[in-house]
């Protein structure tokens, strides 16, 4: 696939994108939950060597395949590593996967009830680096807890100032300033975030685009003018916190947006299961995930 075919089939949105972006403090949380104790590594080498042997099984898996993944968020040593013998970004282009590349380098302490991304300063480097993989875009995350319009209007504009820097290299930017689903006043506080990534929105270059990835928000439809939107080639949503089955019965309310689920992808795998069991609990989780994210939402139910 080249730039043309990706970018036509993330707008197509027929399926979904899988997160597979752990990175630092949650690494070893995600381990836990796949079955790696953490006497079972010591060191961060030898940390993201087990879950790149995790995130290898399921790029390898018979079920992780185009027909229902339409692109995969990889970090940065994931991207770095290999898959069969391949980098891991030519191994998912083989199989019909988008790949995508996480940038931000953590959270700043809250202020004005949002929490900004850290400075980048290596981010030409990497964004360097990720395009010369053939690696199609980027994924860079924020957090906003309250609906403080002075916060979030900070918070959509630095997502929005990233997001030039990616295009720079001409890579396409999926913009994350997640919602936090436990937040007071959420419904009001997304209606200010759609508000001001609309305002973002038309600030943009003629034949511009960005990515979405928001918070299945609490009113369903919510974010109906930002997938519509020329200037928007997808809006996909974050699991959140909330389990699989939730995320999708949820997400499903939501006509036109696709999920990018990490924990709510991965949450029944486990290290020892042996290779036909692993496939077919990941190839159950697509299913649902893809279900939720198409039109056939016939299988799920509250």
């Amino acid at each position: 696939m080249n730039t043309q075919d990706m970018t036509a089939k993330i707008a197509s949105g027929d399926g979904f994108i899988a997160a597979l972006d752990q990175s630092g403090g949650s690494t070893p949380k995600a381990l836990r939950a796949y079955g790696v104790t953490d006497d079972q590594w010591s060191g961060d080498d030898e940390m993201f060597g087990k879950i790149h042997e995790m995130r290898s099984r399921i790029i390898s898996s018979p079920s992780f395949s185009g027909a229902k993944v339409i692109g995969a968020i990889l970090f940065e040593k994931t991207m770095d590593g290999q898959v069969g013998g391949k980098p891991t970004p030519h191994a998912l282009i083989e199989k019909g996967v988008v790949p995508f590349i996480k940038i931000d380098k953590g959270l700043a302490e809250q202020a004005n009830g949002v929490q900004m991304m850290n400075p980048m300063p290596q981010l030409d480097a990497l964004l360097t680096k990720a395009s010369g993989l053939g690696v199609f875009g980027t994924k860079e995350r924020s957090v906003i807890h309250e609906a403080n319009a002075e916060g979030i209007a900070a918070i959509v504009a630095q997502q929005f100032e990233v997001g030039e820097q990616v295009a720079g290299h001409g890579m396409m930017p999926m913009l994350e300033p997640e919602y936090s689903i436990n937040a007071e006043n959420r419904a009001a506080g997304e209606e200010i975030l759609k508000a001001e990534i609309l305002k973002n929105l038309d600030a943009l270059p003629d034949g511009r685009q960005v990515m979405l990835k928001l918070s299945i928000p609490k009113v369903a439809g919510t974010y109906a003018e930002l997938i519509g939107h020329p200037k928007v080639l997808k809006v996909v949503a974050l699991s959140g916190g909330f389990n699989r089955h939730e995320a999708c019965i949820e997400l499903a309310k939501n006509e036109g947006m696709i999920a990018s689920f990490s924990r709510a992808l991965l949450e029944e795998l486990r290290a020892g299961m042996d290779d036909a069991q692993f496939d077919s609990v990941l190839g159950t989780a697509i299913d649902e995930i893809h279900a939720a994210s198409t039109a056939d939402c016939s299988g799920l139910s509250a």
